[in-house]
């Protein structure tokens, strides 16, 4: 008997090679080949995701605003740009036993109310699923739970059922017959995914993958996952903490990089209406080494405390930052030696954002610098003091976007004394408010010493 043909196929990019390579000719990846059975070519595999239609001008298509379900859970409408679109795909991943069944458990139970509401578990079975549902308190719940791993008998049941929203809990669990690898593979997963979608978008079922994620975080499985789909979030947060963040990377129906605030309580996961609250440390007097930030997650304005602590290093300083960019915060210090006069070549730094936020924006500069020198004086910012602005490395402190929204933001949570770029100066005054505009990062440095 003949010995079926292997290949070897990257996990990044899906990339084959007859033969093994410690280095993906494709992506350059190493060490992401894996041996996979070569598969035969199938006359139906390959439709195109959409109804083929003749060339037309873009002017002349008819297009219309689409339709969005709200879930009943506010803080993913957000991140969902406003709720679920017929015939969307969404792709959701995060680490093990952070939350992503029991989230889409209970959106699919408040969107079962009023549409029909489908559940496919290849990871536990119906039992265990009616279990964490009486958990949720989700009584009378009337979601309607297959249990199934195999992908024609997943289709066979949508085209039964006819569900508006349909969950696939997860898509690595998933395997067709057409295909001889084992469930998870690359082309098993990339499969699945593709016939799916094609589905949803044909029958106009909404459809929601979880997908597993590798230990660098990224979502297991070919990079193609992520094209395929028309939005993507990642759960964040540590499991060790009631709080999850969920994040939209991509979003072909609305905004990315919109969040979603969760507390996980015993009654499953509650939106947090006020999130300001979660990354800002209750201290009862100012503490030397925190200032408070003003950024910007998407449309919405949070305040973090940043905080900062110098210490003497000896002959080989550390620099480490957690929720900020490490090599960021080196410039940072580079910037307030040289046009400041602050020398840390001698110093530990260490720079965190409470409540386990990530803080990509450069507009954090200016309140991570002041949180430094505070440390270093061992002298505190006073009472309801807020900053932020980007610093260039000449000095200059440079604008940050919608300065505006941020400063209304704090004035409403009750800060009164914020140090902010002279380009972000409002042309009203905002009422219980003083503002101190700076243009240099020597200016800023002074005006926190005499505060």
């Amino acid at each position: 008997m003949a010995k079926d043909k292997s290949i070897f196929t990257c996990s990044e990019c899906g990339g084959t090679s007859p033969k093994w390579l410690g280095r993906c000719p494709s992506c350059s990846a190493w060490n992401t080949l894996v041996e996979s059975v070569a598969e035969a070519p199938s006359r139906n595999r390959y439709q195109s995701l959409a109804k083929s239609q003749p060339v037309a001008t873009l002017s002349e298509i008819e297009a219309s605003e689409v339709d969005r379900q709200p879930t009943g859970i506010e803080e993913l409408d957000r991140v969902l740009g406003g709720g679920i679109v017929a015939g969307g795909v969404v792709l959701i991943g995060g680490d093990p036993g952070i939350g992503k069944s029991t989230l889409l458990l209970q959106a699919l139970d408040a969107l079962s109310r009023t549409l029909p509401a489908l559940y496919v578990t290849g990871e536990e079975s119906g039992a265990q699923v009616a279990l964490r549902s009486r958990r949720l308190g989700l009584d009378g719940s009337r979601v309607r739970v297959l249990a199934e791993i195999n992908l024609e008998k997943i289709v066979a049941t949508l085209a039964a059922e006819q569900p508006a929203v349909c969950v696939i809990d997860s898509i690595q669990t998933v395997y067709s017959e057409q295909l001889t690898s084992a469930p998870g593979s690359v082309a098993q997963v990339r499969e699945c995914a593709a016939q799916l979608t094609r589905i949803a978008k044909s029958s106009g079922t909404s459809i929601v993958f979880v997908g597993h994620v590798t230990k660098e975080g990224a979502l297991a499985g070919p990079r193609v996952l992520e094209h395929i789909v028309d939005t993507v979030l990642y759960f964040e947060g540590d499991t060790h903490s009631s709080f999850r963040l969920v994040r939209a990377i991509k979003n072909r129906f609305g905004a990315v990089n919109e969040i979603g605030v969760f507390a996980m309580t015993e009654k499953g996961l509650k939106g947090v209406a006020n999130p300001s609250a979660i990354f800002l440390s209750t201290h009862g007097d100012p503490v030397a080494g925190s200032c408070v930030l003003v950024t910007l997650e998407g449309t919405r304005p949070m305040l973090v405390e940043v905080q900062a602590l110098v210490d003497g290093g000896g002959p080989s300083p550390r620099r480490l930052s957690v929720g900020l960019e490490r090599d960021r915060l080196a410039m940072m210090l580079a910037v307030l030696h040289r046009h400041a006069g602050i020398a840390s070549f001698d110093q530990d730094v260490f720079v965190n954002a409470v409540g386990g936020v990530r803080i990509s924006e450069p507009a954090a500069d200016l309140a991570v610098m002041l949180a430094i020198q505070s440390s270093l004086r061992a002298r505190a910012l006073p009472r309801g003091f807020i900053a932020f602005g980007e610093v260039g490395l000449a000095g200059e402190v440079r604008p940050a976007p919608r300065g505006q929204e941020r400063l209304k933001e704090a004035a409403k949570l009750g800060f009164s004394v914020a140090v902010v770029p002279k380009a972000n100066a409002p042309k009203k005054p905002i009422e219980g408010l003083t503002l101190h505009v700076v243009e240099r990062i020597e200016e800023a440095i002074d005006l926190a010493r005499s505060l």
